[in-house]
């Protein structure tokens, strides 16, 4: 995992993102074609490390969700949008950002990808030991999912 965390702070990649999550009744999934897998994944004391390549087709999104620990994410491709619980853009990150999203129920996101080229990003996920990458929420009544 040294080597991934390494090679995704070398390349630029400290960034959060959003990402896929299991869907549950109230929550929003992610949209058609967002899908994820996991390059690395460590544990040390009671933290995982995964680092993930997560892809977001034009005109869909991660769903409404937030994370039990830290992310940092790399735009490899495409351009993320992304939006707060209040409705509002709290960034829009073009290829080669860096994206950090801070833990907790408090941080409720969505990442949307309104371009024409499918997102790519490279997230790494700091979490308590055995979290699930991301916990799912309510859309907080915005026009978008």
């Amino acid at each position: 995992m040294r080597t991934a965390f390494r090679t995704a702070v070398t390349s630029g990649a400290v960034a959060v993102t959003t990402v896929l999550a299991c869907s549950t009744a109230q929550a929003t999934p992610p949209g058609p074609g967002v899908t994820g897998r996991v390059i690395s994944q460590t544990t040390v004391g009671g933290t995982d490390y995964i680092l993930r390549e997560v892809s977001i087709p034009p005109g869909q999104a991660t769903g409404w969700h937030y994370h039990d620990g830290p992310l940092y994410a790399y735009v490899q491709r495409g351009t993320l949008s992304h939006f707060d619980s209040t409705c509002a853009s709290d960034g829009v990150y073009p290829k080669g950002s860096a994206v950090q999203e801070p833990a907790g129920p408090g941080n409720v996101h969505i990442g949307r990808n309104l371009g024409d080229t499918t997102v790519v990003l490279d997230v790494l996920y700091v979490l308590p030991h055995g979290a699930p990458f991301s916990q799912d929420a309510p859309n907080p009544g915005c026009s978008f999912e």
